[in-house]
């Protein structure tokens, strides 16, 4: 009953935040560049949650994002660029794809453990990214040229549908699986946990919805190149997930709109927006080095405050 009623009270928030947006964009109120950072917030933050399965559920130490990030955004282009499918469909598409690629590295590769296993998924994400760059038909290094068909409602469908799945996925008997994995990967296995199926399974779901969030990213500007998904984009999505704590959904998400923020306001600023991001990192590293929410959750703080307020 406590499950059902907050996911009513996410579902009644979600609608509020979505027609208010909607209203104001097309109103005008919102101009172009306020209402393509708020997409591009909402890209981050299903690239946060994606990984957070991955590396704050699961306890895989995955660099290599920006791999599945690459492969979504090229397949979705493909599919309406050179094939002229619809979008939609091209979004399913650049996410099932990422999903294939993510059991092809992970079947083999998540028998690592620790450095070794960040080492290969790096080392995935460039490979990914050169053979992009050697493949004539996407543009190679010149980029490719992409449609503008990213809008604020298949921006919020997607990020909604996101959160949901993986939410329910961790409150679900497969991610607390995945859970005593994170925390004794050992004990995990000699409880009768298939410790490597789980693994597979949670790194095959974030990269599908990385995949998606790479339809959205492509569409969302008028070219990609495989410049765009470097190892400096995977260690961007790494601190999304580390700074708002890792287990944590609700962190990954307030960490995501904050760096997105800093980043988007100081780009006027190009000799200081590094050293300011970098600070702010800094700083909550020193004072709040667990993360913004450890590895808690917004709801839990409310649970506290209606303990509180019913004891009073």
């Amino acid at each position: 009953m406590k499950k059902a009623n907050g996911f009513w009270l996410f579902l009644i928030v979600s609608i509020v935040i979505y027609g208010t947006v909607q209203f104001l964009i097309s109103a005008g109120i919102l101009n172009p560049f306020y209402s393509n950072t708020l997409i591009f917030i909402g890209i981050n933050i299903m690239l946060a949650v994606s990984l957070h399965l991955v590396i704050g559920i699961t306890g895989q130490f995955s660099i290599g994002h920006a791999g599945f990030l690459a492969v979504g955004a090229y397949i979705s282009a493909i599919f309406t660029m050179k094939l002229h499918l619809p979008f939609p469909v091209a979004i399913i598409a650049g996410g099932i794809v990422a999903a294939l690629a993510g059991l092809i590295v992970g079947i083999p590769s998540l028998r690592l453990k620790g450095d070794y296993l960040a080492i290969a998924t790096l080392g995935f994400a460039e490979i990914i990214r050169i053979v992009f760059l050697n493949i004539d038909y996407v543009g190679g290094a010149a980029g490719m040229q992409v449609s503008h068909l990213t809008t604020w409602t298949y921006t919020f469908i997607c990020l909604f549908i996101t959160i949901v799945v993986i939410m329910n996925f961790t409150n679900s008997r497969h991610g607390r699986a995945c859970i005593s994995i994170r925390e004794n990967e050992i004990a995990a296995d000699a409880m009768g946990i298939n410790t490597t199926y789980y693994k597979v399974i949670a790194f095959a779901l974030g990269s599908f919805f990385a995949g998606v969030a790479g339809g959205l990213y492509s569409h969302n500007f008028y070219i990609i190149q495989p410049t765009n998904f470097g190892f400096l984009k995977s260690f961007d999505i790494l601190i999304f997930v580390v700074l708002g704590g890792l287990g944590s959904l609700s962190g990954a998400v307030i960490s995501a709109i904050l760096l997105t923020l800093v980043s988007t306001f100081l780009q006027d600023y190009p000799e200081t927006r590094m050293i300011m991001y970098s600070l702010v990192l800094v700083i909550v590293m020193l004072y709040r080095p667990q993360g913004l929410m450890g590895t808690r959750e917004i709801t839990d703080y409310f649970g506290k405050w209606k303990s509180a307020k019913g004891g009073n």
